[in-house]
């Protein structure tokens, strides 16, 4: 190799080494690994209230957001977080590329979730519920016969309702959206007679828009709401599970539920 070819491979080397990603990733003092230095960065998806919207200023908050800030308080670092659409969230994509740390995105626990994700522990027991244009009340899917039906794309809402449509032979058509709002503008515009989405975020969605939808029927899935981590990543659930415990016991959750649901259920 001439001295031509070997200054030559230093410098692409060099350029290879100056265009490689810096590592910033860290480990906490409890031992908890991090992607970012100081940071507990959160995937999550847009928009969501109660559990995760913008603010008029900008700044995402909600039930998840005010949960998680406990996770970072724990850990001695600020939270960031990453909107993503829910399907690399659900799918464990963004948290095996690095993207971050954990998923708090209003996320139902479920079987198939469990084998790409750990799930903490439950956070929020949710309900499925029906809305319709005021003034078009139903009380069951069958009545929706003949009509179009919309439901948020990847979510459990949109698997119960095809699985019913399918089981009792329904004559109704399910459109999927790509987001809540996507779905929530379909309403309100009459492109669909209905929509299924979570309660609590069809009461965020009437409190806003008052007189406009209301929630027609609610159907009880057994579903729960779970934060989630990488596969394996023991330290950080073991964090996660300990900040929601910290706060059931001395009584923040109760505190930031009535702050973004409402009064929580008697147990």
């Amino acid at each position: 190799m001439s001295k031509k070819t070997i200054v030559l491979a230093a410098v692409v080397a060099l350029a290879i080494t100056g265009c490689a990603k810096e590592d910033t990733s860290t480990t906490t003092e409890s031992g908890v690994p991090l992607i970012e230095a100081g940071s507990l960065t959160t995937c999550t998806h847009l928009p969501y209230a109660p559990f995760q919207s913008k603010d008029s200023s900008g700044k995402v908050v909600g039930f998840d957001v005010a949960l998680i800030d406990l996770v970072a308080a724990k850990l001695g670092v600020t939270q960031e977080i990453v909107d993503t659409p829910f399907e690399g969230i659900k799918s464990g994509a963004d948290l095996n590329s690095g993207k971050c740390d954990v998923a708090a995105a209003g996320m139902t626990i479920t079987d198939e979730r469990k084998k790409v994700l750990d799930f903490a522990d439950p956070y929020f027991d949710a309900t499925q519920a029906l809305a319709v244009q005021t003034g078009k009340e139903v009380k069951t899917l069958e009545e929706l016969a003949g009509k179009k039906l919309g439901t948020q794309g990847g979510t459990t809402g949109e698997d119960y309702v095809k699985k019913q449509v399918e089981e009792k032979k329904l004559d109704i058509e399910v459109v999927s959206y790509k987001d809540l709002a996507a779905l929530q503008q379909a309403l309100a515009t009459n492109q669909i007679a209905g929509a299924v989405n979570d309660l609590p975020v069809w009461n965020e969605y009437i409190k806003a828009n008052p007189g406009k939808v209301v929630v027609s029927a609610g159907f009880d899935t057994g579903e729960q709401y779970g934060f989630a981590v990488k596969k394996g990543n023991a330290e950080l659930l073991k964090a996660v599970n300990e900040a929601l415990a910290t706060a059931r016991s001395d009584g923040k959750y109760d505190e930031i539920y009535k702050q973004w649901i409402g009064e929580k259920p008697a147990a």
